[in-house]
């Protein structure tokens, strides 16, 4: 139903690499992309208990099973595999033999680094992106679109938002939540998460959360780096080169999926979301995740961060390309005025060597050239 924009460059790469990683939240599509992109591939399901045992027990009779390669999906259940798929792919001395697919990217990672060095491309697949969803002939309005989300099965059956979104979050608490932490109280990891949520672009700040919570800032830490490790949440970095002005240095936390964020702010229908205060932050939220998916589905690693001074001067997202940086302002306003570009302006004041051209991006239908400035529909963002 879904053409994915990364099976080109999955396909490319497989003829440059003995092996192919690809990482993202549950239920993005990793599966059926690799099932389709390699379809002459045996698949293994490494979430099935005989799977893994066998993998354990006799992890060289396991590979010996598949003299061709395989798809091994959700590999970070068997870390230890990946030391004995580098001999096997060292000896093969042929591209494309394993596809490995996984959802915990801080386990992988680590296994990756250790035992698949230059051996693996590493790729990322996040929910569906507006133009896949759009080339599925969805005609689904913005507004629609940023409360259901992208994860291709809402889509696929059309199954019940809420409901939807409920039982993928307790099947995450439960599976994935429960398997990396030690929580006694997981209405208090709840909690936490659906502060997060209220919290969307907006400094993080692990002293508020944690009194909010009743844990210490430690805990809320080591929380926030697990939702990011399971493609929960995604960091922004803020951008601080010395340009001559104290500049903010904590970060942004956004969600991966919109729908999923809009689940835990309770809103169940697009009336709601647009009447919702968290409104525009989720708006900025869904503009910044398309960004990054335009990247990560092809191939690209985002280089992406904000800018704001002790002033309170932001700009919502800095596109880092080579030594220049593009500034970008996100409105979730259908109409276009002049003063969303008083920003961009102060960007150049501030960094005139850095500073290349400016984008704003609205919740309206003009895309045209104001000066050096450029006006883009959310619809259109990822033209720029």
């Amino acid at each position: 139903m879904f053409k994915r924009s990364l099976t080109p460059y999955l396909q490319e790469l497989a003829n440059k690499y003995p092996v192919l990683t690809l990482l993202g939240p549950r239920q993005s599509g990793k599966t059926t992309l690799v099932k389709a992109a390699f379809p002459d591939k045996a698949y293994v399901n490494m979430e099935l208990a005989e799977n893994r045992e066998l993998a354990t027990l006799d992890p060289k009779s396991f590979l010996d099973a598949y003299p061709e390669g395989a798809i091994l999906d959700e590999v970070q259940r068997t870390p230890h595999l990946l030391s004995y798929i580098q001999v096997r792919v060292d000896e093969l001395d042929r591209k494309g033999v394993f596809i490995l697919t996984g959802s915990h990217q801080a386990e992988l990672h680590s296994a990756v680094s250790q035992s698949l060095a230059g051996r693996t491309s590493l790729l990322r697949l996040l929910p569906l992106s507006l133009e896949e969803i759009r080339g599925a002939q969805i005609d689904d309005p913005l507004e629609e679109v940023i409360l259901k989300g992208g994860y291709p099965r809402i889509y696929r059956e059309n199954l019940p938002i809420s409901n939807a979104y409920s039982s993928y979050f307790q099947t995450y608490v439960e599976r994935d939540v429960r398997q990396i932490l030690q929580i006694k109280d997981i209405i208090q990891f709840e909690r936490f998460i659906k502060l997060t949520a209220s919290r969307i672009g907006q400094l993080v700040n692990y002293a508020s959360l944690a009194a909010d919570v009743g844990v210490s800032a430690v805990t809320i830490k080591e929380w926030i780096a697990v939702l990011e490790a399971t493609y929960i949440l995604v960091r922004l970095e803020p951008y601080f080169e010395n340009f001559g002005k104290r500049l903010i240095k904590s970060p942004k936390l956004y969600f991966t999926d919109t729908g999923l964020a809009c689940y835990l702010l309770g809103i169940e229908t697009v009336e709601q979301l647009i009447k919702d205060p968290q409104y525009s932050n989720l708006f900025e939220n869904w503009v910044i995740v398309e960004l990054m998916k335009s990247r990560y589905h092809q191939a690209r690693d985002p280089h992406f961060y904000f800018y704001r001074d002790v002033s309170g001067k932001e700009i919502d997202l800095l596109i880092q390309q080579g030594s220049k940086l593009i500034p970008i302002e996100i409105k979730s306003s259908k109409t276009f005025s002049s003063a969303f570009l008083e920003r961009l302006a102060y960007f150049h004041e501030q960094t005139p060597k850095k500073a290349e051209g400016g984008v704003l991006i609205y919740a309206g239908k003009q895309a045209q050239k104001i000066g050096q400035y450029r006006l883009f529909s959310a619809e259109n963002c990822t033209g720029i």
